[in-house]
């Protein structure tokens, strides 16, 4: 069900993962907390495997501004958090297919049937739903080393490719092993991890929505630049775009113009104290 509404399925991941943890920090902590979600579908071996990881805020800000931080070394039982995302999800499961805004063409067809799609619905309810919390992170530095991980990357990078025999793709897995697949897999598998058009996989909820980044999110970093120093985010290697590899690989440069040599992108500030536009630059 989910190849064949991937944009419905993968909104509804990253939704429940995030109203789940907002529902526990309003809940358990009387506060509302910040989360940034990043829809995550493969896993080392290329396989479908769609998930969000979340970074979550230690603790919250309630209802009269002060921050209330966490009261453990993890946020929130994973236990409990895993049913609760379960009810969300497949209740929001449950909304699209009543509103008949899923696909069930295909290897989904027999789901066309309200007696199928409940019996569907009651197993994926008996089953325990894996949520993995993991301890604090040391630092700002860490959060964005871990999100570096997961953003603006497809589903393989060109280091973990091994060799191509001319039938067989080899590439690296974990923990130094590596797997060989033919190439009609490899494509296929690759493709498994293609997003909808459009489709945002990062993605913010409560403190650091973007309703709330000049308001409750200033007011949250006034409170803990009180009770502690604010620490500098150390400098962090961009990774290369993909004009930086066609550079590197080939020598052209994409924004230099093949004719003339200019650059084709020339941007230069705009004043902010007159409505008068530019002058002209001297070029010659």
């Amino acid at each position: 069900m989910g190849r064949a509404n991937p944009t419905e399925m993968y909104d509804l991941v990253m939704e429940s993962a995030a109203r789940t943890l907002l529902d526990f920090g309003r809940s358990r902590l009387r506060a509302q907390l910040g989360v940034t979600t990043v829809l995550h579908t493969w896993t080392r071996e290329l396989r479908f495997h769609p998930h969000a990881h979340c970074i979550v805020t230690a603790g919250g800000l309630d209802a009269d501004g002060h921050w209330i931080p966490a009261r453990s070394r993890y946020l929130f039982p994973v236990k409990a958090m895993s049913r609760v995302f379960r009810g969300k999800l497949l209740d929001g499961l449950a909304r699209l297919y009543h509103r008949q805004e899923l696909d069930l063409d295909g290897r989904c067809a027999s789901l066309a049937d309200p007696a199928a799609f409940n019996q569907l619905k009651d197993h994926l309810y008996r089953k325990e739903w894996v949520v993995y919390a993991k301890p604090p992170f040391g630092g700002p530095e860490h959060v964005f080393q871990y999100l570096g991980r997961y953003t603006h990357r497809v589903g393989i990078s060109n280091q973990r490719l091994v060799s191509f025999d001319g039938r067989d793709v080899c590439f690296r897995t974990k923990n130094g092993n590596t797997t060989s697949v033919d190439g009609v897999e490899f494509v296929r598998r690759f493709l498994l991890h293609v997003l909808p058009t459009g489709f945002v996989k990062i993605r913010h909820y409560g403190l650091v929505a973007a309703a709330n980044v000049n308001t409750k999110l200033e007011v949250a970093r006034r409170c803990l630049s009180d009770e502690n120093t604010v620490a500098q985010v150390p400098h962090l290697q961009v990774p290369p775009t993909w004009r930086d590899l066609l550079l590197a690989l080939t020598g052209i440069d994409v924004l230099v113009c093949p004719a003339c040599g200019g650059r084709s992108i020339d941007r230069h500030p705009l004043p902010r104290d007159s409505g008068k536009p530019p002058r002209p630059r001297d070029t010659s």
